[in-house]
C-alpha cells in the first residue's frame, strides 16, 4: 500500500466517527438513514465538489412486488455517504460495495445490501457506497464518481480504528457501472481529481484488492455499454475523454489485484470487458484472476440458484481475497 502507515491511520481515526447510527450531520446538511438504523458516515465534511446549485433529492425506487424482500433502486444522491453494515464477530477485514446501475441509478439492495449480508456472515465489515450520479446536474461530471470513491477509501482509512477495520486490509466490489467505478478507483486511486479537504485526504485511496462483477471497463463503443457511457460522459465525448475513462487502459504497476467474473451470456455488458481489462492485467505483469461463466446473465448479485454456474462468484472472491491476505485465511 502507498502513502500509509497504520499508526498514521489509528492515530487520527476519532475524528471521523460520529456521534450517533441514525442522522449523520454535515455541513448544514442532513443524511437521513436509508432503513431505520443506519450507520451513516457523510463523505465531505463541507462544500460537496461540483455542486450548482440544482435541486438533487434522494428518491427510493421499490421494485420489489414481494412482501419483506426489497430491491430498491436509488437516484438523487444529494449528499454522497457510506452505509456501514457492521458484522457481529469483525475479523478486520473491510469491503466498500459499489453497486451498478448504469450511472444513472444505484441498485441498492441487489448490489449493496445483500452483498453485506453474506460478507457481514464472513466477518467482514462493509460500507455501501451512495456516490453521485453524474448526470444529476453536478460540475465536471465525469469525475464525480470517482471524487466519491477516493474520498470514501480515505474516510474509511482514516477512521479504521472507529469501524473496527486494518486499513491495510480494505478492499472494493463494484458491479456494472460500479465495477466501472471500482476499476477506476483501483487505477487512478494516486490522480488528483479533487482539492484536499481535511487530513484524511493525506491517506491513500488505493484498494488493497478490486472485485469487478460483470463490470463495465471500456468506453469504447463497440464493447461499452451506451448508457453508462452517455451517463457518466454525455452524449457526444472526445475521443480524449473515451480513452481517460476506459479502465483497461489505465492499468500501472501500481494497480492491486483484480478479481473478476462475468456470464458469458450477459447481454447488458458484453463479456469483451472483462476480457480487456485481465488481459490488460497481464500485460503490466499485475495479478489478477478471472472466472466466465456460461450461464449468469446480467446483474445477478447473490440472487441465482445454487444450480447456475454464476453463483459460485461470491465464494471464489472470498476465497481470491484470503490468499490475498485481505480476509482470514
Amino acid at each position: 500500500m502507498q502513502d500509509l502507515t497504520r499508526r498514521t491511520v489509528i492515530g487520527g481515526a476519532a475524528a471521523l466517527m460520529l456521534a450517533g447510527r441514525a442522522v449523520a450531520q454535515t455541513g448544514q446538511q442532513t443524511i437521513a438513514p436509508v432503513d431505520p438504523g443506519d450507520e451513516m458516515v457523510p463523505l465531505w465534511p463541507g462544500a460537496i465538489p461540483g455542486r450548482q446549485g440544482s435541486r438533487i433529492a434522494r428518491k427510493v425506487n421499490e421494485r420489489s412486488k414481494t412482501l419483506g424482500f426489497n430491491d430498491r433502486w436509488m437516484t438523487g444522491i444529494d449528499t454522497p455517504a457510506l452505509v456501514v453494515k457492521r458484522p457481529a464477530r469483525p475479523n478486520g477485514a473491510a469491503v466498500l460495495l459499489m453497486p451498478g446501475g448504469g450511472y444513472g441509478f444505484l441498485a441498492y439492495d441487489n448490489e449493496g445490501t445483500e452483498q453485506a449480508r453474506w460478507l457481514n456472515a464472513l466477518g467482514v465489515t462493509c460500507f455501501i457506497l451512495l456516490y453521485r450520479l453524474p448526470g444529476e446536474g453536478w460540475g465536471d461530471r465525469r469525475l464525480v464518481p470517482l471524487q466519491d470513491a477516493q474520498r470514501a477509501m480515505r474516510v474509511i482509512r482514516h477512521g479504521a480504528s472507529g469501524f473496527g477495520v486494518d486499513p491495510a486490509r480494505v478492499a472494493i466490489i463494484g458491479f456494472s457501472a460500479g465495477g466501472h467505478l471500482a476499476g477506476s478507483l483501483a487505477t487512478r486511486h494516486g490522480e488528483t481529481v479533487y482539492a484536499p479537504v481535511d487530513a484524511a485526504d493525506r491517506l491513500s485511496a488505493r484498494p488493497d484488492l478490486a472485485g469487478l462483477i460483470y463490470p463495465v471497463v471500456s468506453m469504447d463503443a463497440a464493447i461499452t455499454h451506451k448508457g453508462s457511457r452517455d451517463n457518466l460522459l454525455g452524449p457526444t465525448p472526445t475521443a480524449a475523454e473515451v480513452a481517460a475513462a476506459s479502465v483497461d487502459g489505465r492499468v500501472t504497476a501500481a494497480t492491486p489485484p483484480v478479481f473478476l467474473a462475468h456470464a458469458s451470456d450477459d447481454r447488458t455488458v458484453p463479456v469483451a470487458n472483462s476480457l480487456s481489462i485481465y488481459t490488460a492485467m497481464l500485460t503490466a505483469q499485475r495479478p489478477a484472476e478471472m472466472h466466465l461463466f456460461d450461464e449468469g446473465g446480467h446483474g445477478f448479485g447473490v440472487r441465482l440458484p445454487k444450480t447456475t454456474p454464476a453463483a459460485a462468484w461470491p465464494t471464489l472472491f472470498a476465497t481470491y481475497a484470503a490468499r490475498k491476505g485481505i480476509f482470514p485465511a
